[in-house]
This record gives C-alpha cells, structure tokens and sequence, in this order.
C-alpha cells in the first residue's frame, strides 16, 4: 500500500511539473516572440535616429560657420566704427565748434543787447508759450508731479 501511494504523489508531482513546464515553454516563446518583433520595430527606428542625429550634426555645422561669419562681420564693423570716429570726429567736432562760434560772434554784432529783465518776486513764475500751450519754466518754484488721478508719483 505505501508503495502504490508514493506512486501516486509521485505522479502528482510528475504532472504538477508537467503543467509547469508546458506553460514555462509557452511564456518563453511569447516572450523570444516579442523580443523578435521589439527588434524587428527598433532597427529602422535607430537607422531613422542616426540619420536625423546626422542631419542635425550638418545643420548645427552651418549654424556655426554662420555664427563666426556674423562674429567677424561684427568686428568688422567695430573696427569701422572705431576709424570713422578717430578719422571724423575730432574735425567734425572742431568744425561744429568753429561754426557755433562763428554764428554766436555774428549774432552779438547784429542783435542789440536784451534790455535786463525787471525782478521778479517768487509767487510768479516764467512761463513760455509754444503752440499755443503755457509751459511752465523749469526756474522757479518746484511743483510736484502728479498722475491722472491727482496722486503725487
């Protein structure tokens, strides 16, 4: 009797393991399937990645050739600048002085003297009328400044 039942837990066991086995080679399967259809979609994805890492290599090859033109374009200019300033400037400074001095001697020798204003006590102030608008001088009395709602800024 003991003998017929190790025989029978021993081919409990035997299909126990059976049914494991069955299913374990089922598992790997789907899974060396899908392992196979993984590569077979991740190849032309990478050959797609290096072709586009590729071409954003070239375009960035340009952007820099552009970039160190504009850079030396930049200095160019720069330098330009730099001489038309030192060639120009000193003698269209010179000549500016030289003409303003020309017309303040012309304007003294043609205009008679102003006659000086009379005193004025401080609760007046200097206005100045341009087109057809009362200017308020900057002499004088400070007011203070106020926005469109009366508050002071």
């Amino acid at each position: 009797m003991a003998g017929i039942l190790v025989a029978v837990f021993w081919a409990i066991l035997v299909s126990f393991l059976a049914v494991v086995l069955v299913r374990l080679a089922q598992t790997l399967r789907a899974t060396t399937k899908l392992v196979a259809d993984v590569t077979d979609q991740a190849v032309p994805l990478l050959a797609d990645a290096s072709a586009t890492v590729r071409s954003a290599q070239t375009q960035l090859d340009k952007v820099d050739a552009i970039a160190s033109d504009v850079q030396e374009v930049t200095s160019n200019a720069s330098a330009l600048s730099t001489t038309v300033a030192s060639t120009f400037g000193g003698p269209l400074v010179k000549v500016a002085a030289f003409g303003y001095g020309v017309r303040q001697a012309l304007g003294r020798r043609t205009a008679p003297e102003p006659e000086p204003e009379p005193a004025r006590d401080r609760g007046s102030a200097r206005r100045t009328v341009i087109v057809g608008r009362t200017v308020p001088s900057a002499r004088g009395r400070r007011r203070e400044r106020r926005n469109a709602r009366g508050q002071k800024d």
